[in-house]
């Protein structure tokens, strides 16, 4: 019995974390949270150097304001921007 109560244990803890991990990019990220970019991941360059000349590259702090409409607004740097899905999907994050 003591090995059944400790495995279904570590099951729960092991889904928990899953869960936890799940936002991998700021189209999953919650709303007025802070995360960190760990990665962009456009594979265009052009949209790569757009978004660094936002300030919005692998360290920096990002802050998901707001959904509307399918558009993402972000917070970078004290500077709101409006960016489409595909490209909220491309910027990779971590929570605070």
């Amino acid at each position: 019995m003591e090995g059944t109560l400790k495995k279904g244990f570590f099951s729960r803890l092991k889904a928990s974390t899953k869960k936890n991990s799940s936002i991998d990019n700021l189209s999953k990220g919650k709303i007025n949270k802070d995360y960190r970019i760990t990665e962009i991941k456009s594979h265009d360059e052009e949209l790569d150097n757009f978004l660094f000349s936002l300030g919005c590259y692998e360290g920096e702090m990002i802050t998901l304001i707001s959904i509307l409409g399918g558009n993402y607004i972000i917070n970078i740097k004290d500077a709101r921007y409006s960016i489409d899905k595909d490209l909220a999907s491309a910027i990779k994050i971590e929570g605070k």
